[in-house]
């Protein structure tokens, strides 16, 4: 299997989320960590990104009760 790395701008194009609102929900502990690439440079997994995404897919398709 192959491991595919996204960069800042590719993350922020398929969850919608801004740099900030990235940075903010990972200091939350509800956002996937990046890796690091180097020195000054960090990328997600996209498996990882594709898993939240459905989590959050998944939590706002509950029934309500």
């Amino acid at each position: 299997m192959q491991t595919t790395i996204l960069r800042l701008p590719e993350v922020k194009s398929v969850t919608g989320l801004s740099r900030s609102t990235i940075y903010s929900q990972m200091a939350e502990g509800s956002f996937p960590k990046p890796i690091s690439l180097g020195a000054r440079a960090v990328g997600w997994i996209q498996s990882d990104i594709e898993k939240w995404l459905d989590s959050r897919i998944a939590e706002t398709r509950k029934p309500t009760l």
